[in-house]
């Protein structure tokens, strides 16, 4: 048995069943992204870092998991605010632009006793 996971396009997104990055990791972003400035993160969920900088809250601690976060990590998670989440989450992905493994993915799933996952081939269908 491999100590990794595999997943193709067609699989259920592992992130789904992950979590381990909303429970690792400052989950910090510009203050201008709070809808009290015309951003969609609701800013009761957010704690002030500095004068320019919000953070969710709970991401802020020794031990840290995103209040939003639901579910058992490694099992079946999701955020309660999805559609209103900070461009730092937006912008986590398993997979880096170009498609190289993200290794801050690999550090949040050790940390959590998870296998790294191997990424399917990176393609750009899109290529002439």
């Amino acid at each position: 048995m491999s100590n990794v996971i595999e997943f193709t396009n067609t699989d259920t997104n592992p992130c789904m069943q992950c979590g381990a990055c909303c429970a690792c990791f400052r989950v910090s972003f510009y203050q201008g992204e709070t809808d009290i400035t015309g951003g969609v993160v609701p800013v009761e969920m957010t704690e002030k870092v500095n004068d320019f900088i919000a953070c969710m809250k709970g991401t802020n601690q020794k031990q840290p998991r995103c209040i939003r976060l639901q579910g058992e990590i490694g099992q079946s998670v999701a955020c309660s605010i999805y559609a209103q989440r900070p461009s730092t989450c937006r912008e986590f992905d398993p997979l880096l632009p170009g498609g190289e493994h993200n290794d801050a993915c690999d550090r949040a799933r050790a940390a959590y006793g998870l296998p790294p996952l191997i990424m399917p081939p990176y393609h750009n269908d899109h290529a002439a």
